[in-house]
This record gives structure tokens, C-alpha cells and sequence, in this order.
């Protein structure tokens, strides 16, 4: 009979006590993953989506657009996703303490190099932000300049479109918002 080390699950709260030293954590389903600081061509994308997004809430404050704010989902679930946007509605359930203890309407995550990131954005994230009640979730690859859109049907998170160069990139969440996908990967 073969025996089989059970690891324990590590909450939110005890990463949360831990030391800092200096690296991004996050707990999915009580495992915890490191990141490694994100590469030039990510910032970039970060950057620019947050003015694009920025400039249009900026005429229409309907929320607010976040980057690398940390997403308690459950005791066992905390995550940082590369940008988020709230709306005001949303953000008043949500936040405690200058935290968001709950879902965003929109996650978005940019993939950064290597099989294990690219599981956990494109498997992990995906199936937990759907359980947890993501409205959308853009998958950013900006490598091969692709955004994938997600969006909530019959209670899950589907894929809806996959955006190249030449597209528009839209969403219902933000009416009126519409931005060239181009200008999300230029520098």
C-alpha cells in the first residue's frame, strides 16, 4: 500500500502573514504560486490599457479601472490579476479594507512566458474567475498581439472572440468604449 503526503492548504490569511520578500503570490485553490516580475512588452500592455480604459472612464466614471490590485475570492483564493475594472455599483459590495473581497466585473491577465504561466492564466484563472462570477476575462497574449475575450453565459466564462491587430476591442461593461487592439500593444 503506497501512502500519499497530503500537503495542507494555505489560506489567504497565512500568505498574507507571511514576510514579505518581495515576490507576487497568489493562492489558488490553497497552492501558492510565485511570479516573476512581469517583462517590459507587459508593462507596456498594462500601461496602455489602463490609459485607454482610464481616458474613457475619465468621460464616463461608471467605476474604476486597477491594476495589480489583489482579489480575495475565498478563504483559499486570492489572486492579482494584471488589471481589473469595478464599477462604482460593484466596488461598494465589494470593497473592505482597501481590498476587493469578491469578483470584478472584468479580470484581465496578461501571459507572460512559459507553460506553467500560461496554465495558470488559461486554465487556472479562467476556471476560477468563472466560478467566482467574472463577468469577462481578457486573455492578453503579447507575443502573438491576440486579445481573447471571455464573457459570462449559462453561468461560466466562454470564450466570445479573439481579437487580433486590426480589431476593435469592446465591452458591454464599458458602453460607448472602444479602442483599436493596436494601440494595446504599441510602444
Amino acid at each position: 500500500m503506497s501512502t500519499q503526503i497530503i500537503e495542507p492548504l494555505i489560506t489567504v490569511e497565512q500568505l498574507a502573514s507571511a514576510p514579505d520578500d518581495g515576490n507576487r503570490y497568489e493562492v489558488i485553490e490553497g497552492e501558492i504560486f510565485v511570479s516573476s516580475a512581469p517583462a517590459i512588452q507587459h508593462q507596456v500592455v498594462v500601461g496602455n490599457l489602463n490609459r485607454e480604459v482610464g481616458n474613457h472612464l475619465a468621460q464616463n466614471p461608471t467605476g474604476l479601472i486597477l491594476p495589480g490590485i489583489g482579489v480575495i475570492l475565498s478563504p483559499y483564493n486570492g489572486v492579482i490579476p494584471d488589471v481589473v475594472y469595478v464599477s462604482n455599483a460593484r466596488l461598494e459590495l465589494i470593497e473592505k479594507n482597501e481590498r476587493l473581497y469578491g469578483a470584478p466585473e472584468l479580470a484581465i491577465e496578461i501571459l507572460s512566458p512559459g507553460k506553467e504561466n500560461e496554465d495558470r492564466d488559461r486554465i487556472h484563472k479562467l476556471q476560477l474567475y468563472s466560478r467566482y462570477g467574472v463577468s469577462e476575462y481578457w486573455l492578453i497574449n503579447s507575443f502573438l498581439r491576440v486579445i481573447e475575450i471571455y464573457r459570462r453565459t449559462d453561468a461560466r466564462l466562454h470564450l466570445h472572440a479573439t481579437l487580433m491587430e486590426n480589431d476593435n476591442l469592446t465591452t458591454p461593461l464599458l458602453p460607448d468604449f472602444s479602442c483599436a487592439v493596436s494601440k494595446i500593444f504599441a510602444r
